[in-house]
């Protein structure tokens, strides 16, 4: 029998250290995280772009009428922040004030800083904490504790905590409700791996963890929990991690198990879609245009990205070196390449692939012409939805520009999270998982296709099951 999990100090409370992650653009709502809350737990509402409703409890449709990409953003930001009011309120009434409601946010997502301040003026009085990764949010201890708010700083190494707390977090150390350890292999959504690390070969997170909580000690922060995040599905399997010393106090993070449940948003062809995953149907892949690793369901979506950059050539302006033999013969703009990468560039667009689109690497990429058409749409459509995007060229400064040209091996993350999110086909968008979203399949909690509502969840959780 697994040991008993106790409540612990978490944010200046005592609760149970179960949390539901962060999914962002709609998928975690208030009518999720308020359950979850209301169960003992921390609930998470996404602030990234979250649903807001009319005066009828409607959906409003994020439309944008903005003719410039500036114009496209404020938008942007003004749907942000409604949406994570609406958000939060709806789930602070379903929790009837119990547990907690913390709100996710992505500091590399556009306008982050604004709409933090934004939901946060309207809500302070039913937000426990703030939940922040994707980047190094230095400003957040600062932001939260303005507002009377905790903050959860996301993190997947000690040496990254240690650069946020002595530049800016020892400032604001009473409002430190935790460290959110999020494994950068077995995570869904963005993943935080470096450039010294190998995304074939997962490391074991308990060394990692606990050199995070020597880290912490010995630059005498707070013992606040550290919260495993990425990989978490049987508690049983964590019990040697609870009641330990060299860790010290310890959540459990709960991200991908909560999007199955009944009042979980997301389609029911989505969940139908996580009842059948097999091991190894999620992908790490570097496709998105945040820069960052991230892991998703490998669909057509993700193969047609695959294989778009795998019909990848270098190409010059002029000859130069290998890169000799005209492309084209007549009639287009004189690109010179090598002549083995001339003949595959022939077979690609004898298979339909005619339209070349030239990267910021200086190579092209063969697509159909409708690809071409939705890429080039979908670059001019952009409404910076993130800080800076490599898709569409777009950073948040005074150029509206990144000063490198757009990439078309990647894509408009907004457009894909919204569509899938509200209904969109779950073949052909980016459908974010976790590594052991596999288990909804093996797991007999799920027998016959079983969707539980959050409670039955969160108990069953509570048996290390």
């Amino acid at each position: 029998m697994m040991k008993t999990l106790n409540p612990i100090r978490l944010g200046g409370r005592e609760i149970l250290p179960l949390i539901e992650g962060g999914k962002g653009v709609a998928v975690t709502s208030g009518a999720s995280s308020g359950p979850w809350a209301l169960a003992g737990g921390v609930g998470t509402v996404s602030a990234v772009n979250a649903d807001s409703y009319d005066e009828n409890g409607d959906v409003i449709p994020q439309i944008y009428h903005g003719r410039t990409r500036r114009e496209r953003h404020e938008e942007l930001v003004a749907y942000a922040i409604r949406g994570g009011i609406d958000q939060v309120r709806r789930a602070y009434e379903v929790s009837k004030g119990l547990g907690a409601i913390n709100i996710n946010v992505l500091w590399e997502m556009g306008g982050a800083q604004r709409v933090l301040h934004g939901v946060l003026e309207r809500t302070r009085e039913l937000v426990h904490g703030v939940t922040c990764g994707a980047g190094m949010p230095y400003r957040l201890a600062e932001i939260a504790s303005g507002y009377g708010v905790y903050y959860y700083p996301i993190v997947s190494s000690g040496r990254a905590f240690r650069a946020l707390w002595k530049r800016a977090y020892s400032k604001f150390s009473d409002y430190l409700g935790a460290v959110v350890y999020e494994d950068p292999w077995k995570a869904g959504g963005h993943n935080g791996l470096s450039n010294a690390e190998d995304p074939t070969q997962p490391q074991d997170p308990y060394p990692r963890v606990k050199a995070l909580r020597e880290t912490m000690r010995a630059m005498n922060v707070p013992e606040v929990p550290i919260v495993m995040a990425g990989g978490v599905w049987y508690l049983r399997e964590w019990e040697q991690w609870i009641d330990n010393d060299e860790l010290g106090p310890i959540a459990f993070q709960f991200g991908t198990r909560p999007l199955l449940t009944q009042e979980s948003p997301i389609s029911d062809a989505w969940k139908q879609k996580l009842l059948a995953l097999d091991e190894g149907d999620v992908f790490l892949h570097q496709f998105s245009p945040t820069g960052f690793y991230s892991s998703a369901v490998n669909n057509p979506f993700l193969l047609e990205l695959q294989a778009r950059s795998e019909r990848q050539i270098p190409v010059a302006g002029a000859p130069e070196g290998e890169l000799s033999v005209p492309l084209f013969d007549s009639g287009r703009k004189a690109l010179f390449v090598s002549p083995d990468d001339k003949a595959k560039a022939e077979q690609w667009l004898a298979a339909g692939f005619t339209e070349p689109l030239k990267t910021p690497d200086d190579t092209l990429i063969f697509v159909t012409p409708e690809k071409a058409a939705e890429i080039r749409k979908d670059q001019a459509d952009c409404m910076g939805c993130l800080s800076q995007c490599s898709f569409s060229n777009w950073a948040d400064n005074d150029k509206n520009s990144t000063g490198r040209k757009a990439d078309p091996r990647s894509f408009c993350i907004q457009k894909t999270l919204q569509d899938v999110a509200h209904g969109g086909s779950v073949e052909n968008n980016l459908v974010f998982a976790g590594h052991n979203a596999h288990n909804f399949a093996r797991d007999p909690f799920y027998s016959n296709g079983f969707v539980p509502t959050v409670r039955q969840l969160f108990d069953r959780i509570l048996t290390g099951n």
